[in-house]
């Protein structure tokens, strides 16, 4: 009966996930056009509420935990395993209150309801792979500006999403780069558990009735530590916890 559920309900959880992007494009470029970026931010804000909840149309049950006594008086650096795109409505959501940013591949910064204006207007990092010096540049940039206003970055080390929810090889040097710009910084390490899974054979058909879990857990104040060390030891925590 899974299997069925699964084969009938993607294409309408699909249909969802588009119109929600589209729906939302306007208001949240009129709310900052009119209104400025506390009210743009709102919008983005009830986007990724319904783009969370949209999952459950798949039967998912949805958890989030350990987000509830972070500090908000520090800058934070949310390092995250990186399983689908459905990734990022879940940090948006789960670290609303940190106004999270992403550092992001440029390509996405253009021509994708929402998302694109989201990206640039939010001040997320749009770097290119292929320039490494501009993404060095654009990653630092961000460090400071989480740096001088609390708020939250958010990177995936493994640099490509994995397919099969195994943890890749957490990459050190984006890490390095925020904590050389934002000393200031708590590292967060956040564990999402279920989309990969949910898609175990890609887009069509996702699983009906996964368990996805969302996972602060406890913040890491990277003062005095080795860098490559500290990732490695992030890396563990995350793999860990998805066993």
């Amino acid at each position: 009966m899974k299997t069925i559920l699964g084969y009938l309900l993607t294409p309408i959880f699909h249909l969802y996930f588009g119109l929600v992007l589209v729906i939302f494009h306007l208001p949240q470029v009129l709310a900052h056009k009119l209104l400025g970026d506390h009210a743009r931010r709102k919008v983005v804000d009830a986007l990724n509420f319904c783009l969370v909840k949209g999952l459950h149309l798949m039967g998912c049950q949805i958890k989030f935990s350990g987000l509830d006594n972070l500090p908000e008086d520090r800058p934070l650096i949310i390092v995250s395993n990186h399983q689908s795109l459905y990734d990022i409505p879940a940090v948006v959501h789960g670290f609303r209150k940190h106004y999270p940013k992403f550092i992001s591949k440029i390509e996405l910064g253009k021509n994708l309801p929402s998302i694109s204006y989201n990206l640039k207007h939010g001040k997320s990092a749009l770097i290119d792979r292929n320039n490494g010096s501009q993404s060095v540049k654009e990653i630092f940039k961000l460090g400071r500006l989480i740096q001088a206003n609390n708020y939250a970055a958010c990177i995936f080390p493994e640099g490509t999403r994995s397919k099969t929810g195994r943890v890749k090889k957490f990459m050190s040097a984006g890490i390095n780069t925020l904590l050389r710009a934002a000393p200031n910084a708590l590292i967060v390490p956040f564990v999402i558990d279920g989309h990969s899974r949910m898609m175990y054979k890609g887009m069509f058909p996702l699983k009906f009735g996964e368990k996805i879990n969302y996972t602060a857990l406890s913040p890491i104040d990277p003062k005095g530590k080795d860098v490559e060390e500290l990732v490695t030891d992030i890396q563990k925590l995350i793999e860990d916890k998805l066993k």
